[in-house]
């Protein structure tokens, strides 16, 4: 039995300590708190993309000791959304609990706002779509554009299926006219305007314009 009374003096110690913080948690009053809170996705779907609105942060109303309360926002609470569930296309609705947002002990969680959360999943897909060229300033005087060669004509963009087939071009950067007088090739950023999709190939294309005289 000499392990229960090896070093007796500091264990009696430890135990009026922690009987000393318990007493005092327990007589602070019970307050209620608000505080915005990250939502992350566990267990996303491999082969499905969110199409629906994507939810950042969800209000916590909670209810405990004051001091619990005060270090609420600096304890780095998140509520985790577990998408293991989901195996195909369709709409799911998730509801967030505690199990959701694991509160610290002694802290009671009231409501969550929203307190659900629903998402739309569709497959993901893959399409090739044009290239715009969109040209600003003037012409000079007396000179035209003859031809436009864009590199590639097309690129691979990739999303949720119904963003994906509703895209009908990508847009270029503008090729500036102005003092367009012969042949000029330029290297081009393209910008995907739907933002639920992205582009898989690099982002750019070479367009030469070809330059005539108009008389």
């Amino acid at each position: 039995m000499s392990f229960l009374t090896r070093n007796l003096l500091w264990k009696l110690f430890a135990i009026a300590a922690a009987f000393g913080i318990w007493l005092n948690v327990s007589n602070e009053p019970d307050l209620a708190t608000i505080v915005s809170v990250p939502v992350q996705y566990n267990h996303f779907p491999r082969d499905l993309e969110i199409s629906s609105d994507i939810v950042e942060n969800i209000e916590v109303e909670a209810r405990g000791p004051s001091g619990l309360l005060r270090n609420l926002s600096d304890s780095r609470i998140a509520a985790v959304i577990d998408f293991a569930s989901v195996t195909g296309p369709g709409e799911r609705t998730f509801t967030v609990t505690n199990s959701e947002l694991k509160l610290p002990r002694d802290i009671e969680l009231v409501r969550t706002i929203p307190a659900q959360l629903r998402f739309t999943f569709e497959r993901r897909t893959t399409r090739l779509v044009p290239v715009d060229v969109r040209f600003s300033g003037k012409m000079p005087a007396g000179y035209a554009i003859a031809a436009v060669d864009v590199n590639p004509p097309e690129l691979r963009i990739e999303g949720p299926e119904s963003h994906v087939l509703s895209s009908g071009k990508l847009d270029s950067d503008p090729f500036d006219r102005t003092n367009l007088t012969s042949d000029k090739t330029l290297t081009l950023s393209v910008y995907a305007a739907e933002p639920e999709v992205r582009i898989l190939n690099s982002p750019q294309v070479r367009v030469k314009v070809q330059v005539r005289p108009s008389r």
